[in-house]
Parts: structure tokens; sequence; C-alpha cells
């Protein structure tokens, strides 16, 4: 199978690839666009399993324990930086750092909670 050239791919679908490179929006479309070369049923699919991934890690990190919280922290950053949330990444990265501060567990929430109406938002 023949892939599309990683330059034209940008041009050719509508939509995300349009708008610049942007950390101040949940998912930065261009980033995973680039991810996924454009392929669209991909880029749903990748979000849709991130997403499964970061609810479940927002309902079982609160009652974890330090290390088990260090753990989730580090594998859901990993995930976010690969779809693009990279607000949600450095939130993450924040809780790995410090496991047990609440303040940065609510903040990692409230990105999760971000990502999850973005992504409602984009599929209407």
């Amino acid at each position: 199978m023949a892939y599309p050239s990683v330059d034209t791919v940008a041009f050719s679908k509508p939509g995300g690839e349009y708008c610049v490179p942007s950390r101040q929006r949940p998912i930065d479309l261009v980033h995973l666009a680039r991810q996924t070369l454009g392929d669209r049923d991909l880029e749903q699919e990748v979000l849709s399993l991130f997403l499964q991934q970061a609810v479940s890690v927002k309902d079982k990190i609160v009652e974890a324990e330090p290390a088990q919280r260090k753990f989730l922290a580090h594998g859901l950053k990993g995930g976010a930086r690969g779809v693009g949330a990279f607000s949600v990444a450095e939130a993450a990265e924040r809780v790995e750092e410090d496991p047990l501060d609440k303040r940065k567990l609510g903040r990692l929430a409230s990105r999760i909670d971000e990502v999850r109406e973005f992504m409602a938002s984009i599929n209407r």
C-alpha cells in the first residue's frame, strides 16, 4: 500500500490541518494529523482510545497509592503527547513529579475533562 506524501497530507482533506499548531487547544489537531498521516478514520480511532485511557486514569488515580499514581501519570503523559493533548501531558507530568499534590491531581482531571468536551464538539 502506498502512503501519501507528508507534504500533501495537510492539503488533501479539510479540517484541523488548516489550524496552526496550538498548545492552547485541548488537542493539537495539526500534530494529530501528522501522527496519523492525515487519515481521518485513524485520527478518530486514536482519539477514542486515548479518551478511554484518560478517563480510566482519571477514575483510578485519586485512590491510587503514590507509586501507582506515578505509573498511571507516566502512561497517560505518553499517550497524551502522541495525540497532541499537550495540556494533559503537562498535567500528568506534574502528577508524576509530585504524586501527593491534590491540586495537581485536580488540574489533571480538569484537563482530561477539557479534552472530552473538545472531542465531543469536533464530533458533532
